[in-house]
């Protein structure tokens, strides 16, 4: 019952409100931090899964009202696109840090192995893929999100630096990041169901990823120059 009047509460404060309280009330909503509501839907996430959260489940676990929501959200799945770009946004920016790699190849080889590791075994994405597979569909068949773009943002600028420094093969940087990110992906899905060990063991996990490691270090690599010993 008392869900139900704060409910309506929130409603008659939304539309019968003068001009004035419904400035104040906006300020309000706004001064809340982000922060806050996106942790808040994490932790329902990763308890009872994407299909069952409601609107009214974040706001009682962020301890603020569904009007607050809605003034910034359209409903759940903008909530939850906003949580799962800034986990993945913290992922990718960690995994290429602003320290360069003695070179632009290994940059970018670094960057992509350690970022295929750290969302592997992610509680979000194992969540996900536990409960709520079909939300990653529409991104592996359709059309690419916020992240993908993201991740292929930083792939080309540490593409043109290896280019540009001679480690990495002349090419068509915005090409060569989005063959490097299918890759990065197919070890980062499927890489679990092709080791012989339950999933989640670590050293078999590794194994691969060292030979995702070699495969994009070759790709990559400039080719040999020929000579007349070796044409």
């Amino acid at each position: 019952m008392s869900q139900r009047i704060n409910s309506r509460v929130d409603r008659d404060t939304v539309d019968k409100s003068g001009p004035a309280d419904g400035r104040a009330a906006l300020r309000a909503a706004n001064a809340i931090p982000e922060e806050r509501i996106l942790d808040a839907a994490y932790q329902l996430l990763l308890t009872i899964g994407m299909q069952r959260i409601t609107m009214a489940d974040i706001a009682r676990q962020a301890g603020v009202s569904r009007a607050t929501l809605y003034r910034r959200w359209g409903g759940v799945r903008e909530v939850l696109g906003t949580l799962t770009t800034r986990v993945w946004t913290e992922l990718a920016e960690s995994a290429f840090p602003l320290a360069q790699a003695p070179d632009g190849r290994a940059h970018v080889v670094d960057g992509v192995t350690r970022l295929v590791a750290a969302i592997r075994v992610h509680p979000l994405l194992r969540k996900i893929i536990e409960l709520d597979p079909d939300f990653l569909t529409p991104y592996l068949l359709k059309r690419r999100g916020t992240n993908t773009n993201h991740q292929l943002a930083m792939l080309e600028v540490g593409l043109r630096a290896g280019i540009a420094d001679g480690s990495i093969r002349a090419g068509d940087p915005a090409l060569l990041a989005r063959a490097v990110l299918l890759t990065a992906w197919s070890f980062t899905l499927t890489g679990p169901v092709f080791v012989d060990a339950p999933e989640g063991a670590g050293e078999a996990v590794d194994r691969l990823d060292d030979e995702l490691r070699v495969l994009l270090d070759r790709y990559l690599a400039p080719e040999a120059p020929s000579s007349p010993l070796n044409p």
